[in-house]
C-alpha cells in the first residue's frame, strides 16, 4: 500500500519595515510568531518591540496558525516600531544609512494660520522637498519661507533629514511669511518675484511651476489657462468613463503605486463590496479629492501612494474616487449619496469645507441601510491613516463573521429543505409511477377480458349458427339407414345423437363443433382401432368413413 503524503500548503509574504521590504514564504501550519523571529533576524528588530500589522482578520497573537485566518497564497504585511529608536549600528556611516530609511514626523506649525501639519517623510527627503510640500500646503513660496527650530547642523537645503540631525521619531518646526524689511508687510505675489530673485536659490524659483503652474495658479487663484488638467472631466457621459480619467490623471501626477480605483458608478461599487456571499464582502472606502484644497498633493503623494496603505486597501476594500473641484461633479457626488446612502451621509460630506478635504469615507454594508464607519480628512500620517482603516476592519470583521455564521446556517437550512423537498417530490413520483402501472395493468385486464368477452360471444354466435344450420335428427322409425354415434369429451361427459348414413363427416364436426368443441381445437378419434376422423376427407359420408351403424368416439384437444 502506497501512502502519500499530502504537500503542505505554502504561503507568500512580502512584509515592509521603513523603506525594506522582506520576502518569506512559509507552510501553512507555520504561527504568526514565527513570522517575527524570521523578521528578528533579517530586520534586527526585538520581537517584544514588533507590532506586525496587515492581517485582514485584525490583530492576531503570536500563537495564531496561520492556516486558521484562511488567508491567499500571497500576502502583504508591514511592521511597526513606534517606541523604537534608530537601531544603533556598529559603523557610523551603517547607522546613518539606516536613518535614510526611516520615516521622521514632522510637527510643522504654520504660525499665521494657527493651525499645525503632522508630515511623515522618509530620511532621504531632502530640506529643500520638505519646504516645497510645505509651500504647497500653506500657499508660501520656499523663498518666502521664514522658519525656526531647524538645528543648527541643517545648514544646505540639499541635505536629506537623515544627515540634517533633526530628532527622530518627531521633530517640531514651525514657519510664517518672511516680511517685507521695507514697510513690514506681505509683498504682493508680484512684487516678491521682482525682489526676491537675486537672493533666492536658483531652484527655489521653480518650487511650483515644478507642476507647470505658478504659486497662485495652484490654489485656484490665477486664471485656469495654465493650470494642470482636471482629475475629472466635468458633466461626463458615465461614472466609468469619469473614473478612467480620474486614474489616469492620479497615475500621471502621483506615480502607478496608487489603489485601484473600482471603474464604475457607485451603485455598481455598492454592489460589488456589499452584495456577494457574506466571506467576499468587502469594506467600501470612497475617496473624494478637492484640487482647491492645499492637502490634496500631500496626502495624495504621501498617504495614497504609501505601499503599506494600497496594499491594505486592494486586500480589504473596494475603493471608489470621485472628484468634487468642480461644483457640477459635486452636485453629481451628492445626489448620488442620497440615493445609495441617504441624506445622512449627504449632510455629512457637505459639512466640510474645502481645506480639510480630501475625504475618505469607510463604509460598510448592513442588513438594513449602510453605515458610514469613518470620515477620514486629509490632514493626518500614514499611520494614523492605517490605524483607522484597520479600526474600522475590525468592525466590519466581527460583523462579516456574524453575517458568514447566519448565512452558514440559512444555507445548511435551505440545504435541508431541498433534501426534503427532493425526497418528497421523489415520493410523489414513486406514487404516480405506480398508480400508472396499476391504471395500466387494469386497463390491460379490462381489455384483455372484454377481447375474451368477444371471442367468446364470436364463439358462441358461430356455436348457436351452427347448431341452427344442422339437419334434424332422423327418427329411429324411419326406415333408413341411420348411424348412431356416442363421442365422450374430455370432461368425461357423453353427446349422443343419430345421423343418416348418408351424412357428410362435416355434419359430425359441426354439430360436435355446436356443442363447443371448434374443428380447430379437437380432433375427434375412434377408439379401436385408433383413427383421427377429423384427417379424413370432410365431404365422404359416415358410411365411407366406417361409422356405421354405431361408433363411439371420443374429443381430444389438439396440440
Amino acid at each position: 500500500i502506497h501512502i502519500v503524503e499530502r504537500q503542505p500548503r505554502m504561503l507568500n509574504f512580502k512584509v515592509e519595515y521603513r523603506q525594506r521590504c522582506v520576502e518569506l514564504v512559509l507552510e501553512e501550519g507555520s504561527t504568526v510568531g514565527e513570522i517575527k523571529q524570521i523578521l528578528e533576524s533579517e530586520l534586527g528588530v526585538p520581537v517584544s518591540k514588533m507590532q506586525l500589522k496587515g492581517w485582514k482578520s485584525g490583530d492576531v497573537s503570536d500563537s495564531t496558525v496561520l492556516k486558521s485566518l484562511h488567508l491567499p497564497k500571497n500576502n502583504s504585511l508591514y511592521v511597526l516600531t513606534p517606541d523604537i529608536a534608530p537601531t544603533a549600528s556598529t559603523s557610523k556611516n551603517s547607522a546613518l544609512q539606516e536613518s535614510l530609511n526611516q520615516n521622521f514626523l514632522l510637527i510643522i506649525s504654520h504660525r499665521e494660520a494657527q493651525r499645525d501639519y503632522s508630515l511623515n517623510f522618509p530620511g532621504s527627503r531632502t530640506i529643500q522637498e520638505v519646504k516645497r510640500n510645505v509651500s504647497d500646503l500653506t500657499n508660501i513660496p520656499v523663498r518666502h519661507q521664514q522658519w525656526e527650530g531647524w538645528p543648527a547642523s541643517a545648514s544646505d537645503d540639499s541635505m536629506t533629514l537623515a544627515f540634517s540631525g533633526i530628532s527622530y521619531p518627531c521633530h517640531h518646526l514651525s514657519v510664517c511669511r518672511r516680511s517685507s524689511p521695507a514697510n513690514m508687510q506681505e509683498p504682493t505675489e508680484e512684487s516678491a518675484d521682482v525682489h526676491m530673485i537675486s537672493d533666492s536659490e536658483g531652484d527655489d524659483f521653480e518650487d511650483a511651476s515644478e507642476f507647470g503652474v505658478d504659486d497662485t495658479e495652484m490654489f485656484g487663484m490665477g486664471s485656469s489657462t495654465c493650470r494642470k488638467s482636471p482629475m475629472m472631466p466635468e458633466n461626463s457621459e458615465n461614472e466609468a468613463d469619469a473614473l478612467l480619467h480620474f486614474t489616469a490623471e492620479f497615475s500621471s501626477r502621483y506615480g502607478e503605486t496608487h489603489p485601484m480605483f473600482f471603474i464604475g458608478s457607485l451603485e455598481a461599487a455598492s454592489q460589488e463590496a456589499f452584495y456577494g456571499k457574506a466571506r467576499d464582502r468587502k469594506l467600501l472606502a470612497i475617496y473624494l479629492h478637492n484640487d482647491d484644497s492645499v492637502l490634496s498633493n500631500v496626502f495624495c503623494s504621501q498617504m495614497m501612494c504609501a505601499d503599506s496603505i494600497v496594499s491594505y486597501l486592494s486586500q480589504n476594500f473596494i475603493t471608489w474616487a470621485w472628484d468634487v473641484t468642480k461644483e457640477a461633479n459635486k452636485a453629481r457626488l451628492l445626489t448620488m449619496c442620497t440615493r445609495h446612502f441617504g441624506s445622512v451621509v449627504t449632510q455629512t460630506i457637505r459639512t466640510y469645507n474645502t481645506d480639510q478635504f480630501p475625504l475618505l469615507l469607510i463604509v460598510m454594508g448592513k442588513r438594513t441601510s449602510n453605515e458610514v464607519l469613518n470620515v477620514i480628512q486629509g490632514n493626518t500620517t500614514v499611520d494614523e491613516l492605517m490605524m483607522r482603516l484597520m479600526a474600522a476592519m475590525e468592525i466590519f470583521t466581527a460583523q462579516q463573521q456574524e453575517d458568514i455564521k447566519d448565512e452558514d446556517e440559512r444555507e445548511a437550512r435551505e440545504t435541508v429543505k431541498r433534501e426534503q423537498d427532493e425526497a418528497y417530490r421523489l415520493s410523489l413520483e414513486a406514487d404516480r409511477k405506480k398508480r400508472e402501472a396499476q391504471e395500466r395493468e387494469e386497463a390491460e385486464q379490462v381489455r384483455l377480458e372484454q377481447m375474451r368477452k368477444e371471442q367468446e360471444e364470436e364463439k358462441e354466435a358461430i356455436r348457436l349458427s351452427l347448431e341452427q344450420a344442422l339437419p334434424p335428427e332422423p327418427d329411429e322409425e324411419s326406415g333408413e339407414q341411420i348411424s348412431k354415434l356416442r363421442i365422450r369429451t374430455p370432461s368425461g361427459e357423453f353427446l349422443e345423437r343419430r345421423f343418416l348414413s348418408s351424412c357428410k363427416l362435416q355434419v359430425l364436426f359441426d354439430f360436435v363443433a355446436s356443442k363447443g368443441y371448434p374443428f380447430e381445437e379437437f380432433k375427434l378419434l375412434t377408439t379401436f382401432p385408433r383413427r383421427n376422423i377429423t384427417q379424413l376427407e370432410p365431404g365422404s359420408t359416415l358410411m365411407e368413413a366406417k361409422l356405421f351403424p354405431q361408433e363411439t368416439l371420443f374429443l381430444e384437444a389438439k396440440e
